[in-house]
């Protein structure tokens, strides 16, 4: 995408299909001029009254007819989204007349706008960094009230924010070290122990933000929570009561589920995956084998387990199996059946977990089930502090996994007795990536790779 920014363009930025309303939207140095031939404002002119809606009619230039009734609002530049001089026509939302208001916005001397081109222009014009460019499209696209969230908070400048901080500590480091080399002589109090520290601090903060890309994947995609547990001790039941209708199929006869049953849940504004495996214990039957396979793989790459006990029996070594196998996940230790009468020594099951959550329901009979939510949220979803440094995609994750290679051989360097200069130089090699990752290095590949993803309009 390569735009001409003395273009003025056009384009409906409301989604596709009928609607109570429709908006049309123009950017661009000819906006206003492309306005006045398509809308006629009835008294208010949109010219003597910026930032202010006013009533009027979208008319056909080659006819002079009225076509439609609607407000017409005017943002001059600077302060518009693009911070160009922005037009915006609220019309009916037939698609008919969005489109018709298109066709005579550019009979008036405008062109259709690329997609993502009005957040383009933005960009170019400094009202916006990359970071923020990537955030209004997640937050358009989000499935969740938690995506939007992050997507909202990195729109604000959070992960911009974090970025920054991590270029003035890196130039604030490249300053004392390129001092250091200047006055060798002079006592700066720079000793190879601050240098050591500073990098490692680095290191420490970039390798969080690419550790955080799994966690941000998952927020946009949905957390996949995996059931786990013996034959009939109630994962079904369970799987079905959290998501509050008959998914499952449950009888009293082991092995009823075979293979995974995937379906989505949202609590608290939250994506989940809920997966409802199949059981284990001694399958018989091939199916119920390769069952148990997949659940073990599915498991290791979850987001979070509930590992499902029975109350009302008393623990076996296919529960303590469980417990043990999966040490490394996100765990809530689930007691089910708890109206029954309890036979499971409840107190060695906790004593070899070292401290996982755990909760007492009855998924038959509903309950508990809004305490075992609460856990769920607790122990599967990042904390909003760390939802602050949370990077979403693959293009971030790439540039900061440049900037950990340079970092580290840094240090491998210093380790090694090389000189203040050499260290320097491979410190500065992380400069362009920041440069990236913001956009200030405006890359003809950055940029499609970022723009491309948008919508018409937008």
């Amino acid at each position: 995408m390569n735009p001409n920014l003395e273009d003025t363009i056009i384009a409906i930025s409301t989604p596709a299909g009928p609607g109570g309303i429709g908006i049309v939207r123009i950017s661009g140095p000819e906006a206003l001029s492309v306005a006045s031939k398509i809308f006629s404002a009835r008294e208010d002119s949109p010219a003597d009254n910026p930032r202010t809606m006013c009533f009027g009619y979208l008319l056909d230039i080659d006819h002079k007819e009225k076509i439609d009734a609607g407000y017409i609002c005017y943002f001059p530049a600077p302060h518009s989204y693009t911070r160009e001089d922005v037009i915006e026509i609220h019309l009916h939302g037939s698609p008919v007349l969005l489109a018709e208001a298109v066709k005579q916005g550019i009979k008036a001397g405008a062109r259709l706008a690329h997609p993502g081109e009005f957040t383009l222009r933005a960009y170019l014009h400094g009202r916006i960094d990359a970071l923020q460019a990537e955030a209004i499209n997640d937050l358009i696209r989000a499935s969740s009230l938690n995506q939007a969230r992050i997507s909202f908070k990195q729109l604000e400048g959070s992960l911009s924010r974090k970025i920054g901080d991590i270029r003035a500590k890196t130039v604030e480091l490249l300053s004392l070290l390129e001092t250091s080399i200047e006055f060798p002589e002079e006592e700066l109090g720079l000793g190879i122990k601050q240098i050591k520290a500073s990098l490692s601090a680095l290191i420490d903060s970039i390798g969080k933000l690419v550790r955080s890309y799994e966690q941000g994947r998952a927020m946009l995609e949905g957390l996949t929570i995996v059931l786990l547990g013996k034959t009939n001790v109630g994962k079904s039941t369970l799987f079905n009561a959290l998501l509050e209708e008959e998914r499952s199929i449950v009888t009293p006869y082991p092995g009823t589920t075979r293979d995974f049953i995937r379906e989505n849940i949202m609590l608290d504004g939250v994506l989940m995956r809920l997966v409802d495996m199949a059981g284990y214990g001694q399958a018989q039957h091939p199916v119920e084998k390769e069952g148990i396979t997949r659940s073990q793989k599915l498991a290791k790459n979850a987001d979070g387990l509930l590992i499902i006990l029975d109350f009302s029996r008393k623990e076996t070594e296919e529960d303590f199996y469980l417990l043990d196998k999966f040490v490394d996940k996100n765990r809530i230790i689930i007691f089910n059946k708890c109206d029954l009468p309890q036979k499971i020594n409840q107190k060695r099951i906790l004593e070899a977990c070292g401290g996982i959550p755990y909760v007492e329901i009855s998924a038959l009979k509903g309950l508990n089930l809004d305490r075992l939510k609460e856990l769920m949220l607790k122990n599967f979803v990042p904390s909003e502090e760390k939802q602050e440094e949370i990077i979403l995609h693959e293009r971030q994750k790439g540039l900061l996994e440049i900037m950990l290679q340079h970092l580290n051989r840094a240090l491998e360097m210093l380790n090694t007795g090389y000189g203040e200069e050499l260290i320097a130089e491979e410190i500065k090699e992380i400069l362009p990536a920041i440069g990236q990752l913001t956009g200030e290095i405006r890359a003809q590949e950055v940029i499609e790779q970022i723009f491309s993803r948008f919508c018409l309009g937008k």
